[in-house]
């Protein structure tokens, strides 16, 4: 599994890095973000793109796990 790291970065940055991230076609990837909006948007995103995703929140961070 792919793991991308977001955190501290704005959006549309983190989008953008799961979009470079899903062109290599793998079933499965990893996000961890800090910022609420950054999580919602990148939810937004992988939904579109056929993604499911689950969320886990700790110490303020978020980890996204995206599977198809």
């Amino acid at each position: 599994m792919n793991t991308i790291d977001a955190r501290g970065l704005s959006c549309p940055e983190p989008v953008m890095l799961l979009k470079q991230a899903m062109s290599s076609g793998a079933s499965s990837y990893e996000m961890k973000v800090d910022c609420k909006t950054a999580k919602e948007n990148v939810t937004r995103y992988a939904t579109s793109q056929g993604y499911k995703t689950d969320v886990k929140e700790s110490d303020g961070e978020f980890t996204l796990t995206f599977t198809k």
